[in-house]
């Protein structure tokens, strides 16, 4: 019996190693997106990305032939879901981004949220609505804002108005 359960653990190790080797990176890039932190400087993401892996990990023998890709960017997105409101006092405020330049902290965590879902990830708007537990209209309507937002930045503040002396 222990013998069968040893080498239960070492055909589950090898599985979720072969996850990891594959979808690791694209995951990551999916957390960045999400923390809008720099790619070279992106500890939020790192941490985001072990514990929802973490959680994976730990409910492997569980998915019973479910995508552990899936289940892995659900954990990540509810974890960055969960966390924003944690810090920020909701998900539509926007927050001191760790990263000024970035394009997509000019957009709420939720805006952010559902866009990499939407347009990185590609995961359709019924299922990212009952992800975040918002109606369907509600994620497009907030899609469309967010895309709108990234297309057309706001400008910038007015010239100050010089005034002419008379000649």
């Amino acid at each position: 019996m222990r013998e069968r359960h040893a080498s239960q653990g070492v055909r589950r190790a090898r599985e979720f190693e072969a996850f990891i080797a594959g979808a690791a990176g694209r995951l990551l890039h999916t957390a960045t997106l999400l923390t809008a932190e720099p790619g070279d400087a992106n500890p939020r993401a790192r941490r985001l990305l072990t514990l929802s892996l973490a959680h994976t990990y730990a409910t492997w023998d569980r998915l019973h032939g479910e995508d552990p890709y899936d289940s892995t960017r659900q954990q990540l997105a509810v974890r960055f879901q969960r966390a924003a409101w944690h810090e920020y006092g909701g998900l539509g405020r926007l927050r001191p981004s760790p990263a000024p330049d970035s394009v997509l902290a000019r957009l709420t965590p939720t805006e952010r949220l559902i866009l990499v879902l939407r347009l990185y990830e590609g995961v359709a708007e019924e299922q990212t609505a009952a992800l975040l537990g918002l109606p369907v209209e509600r994620v497009r309507v907030i899609c469309a804002r967010a895309t709108a937002t990234l297309l057309h930045p706001p400008r910038g503040p007015a010239p100050a108005r010089m005034e002419v002396a008379p000649s």
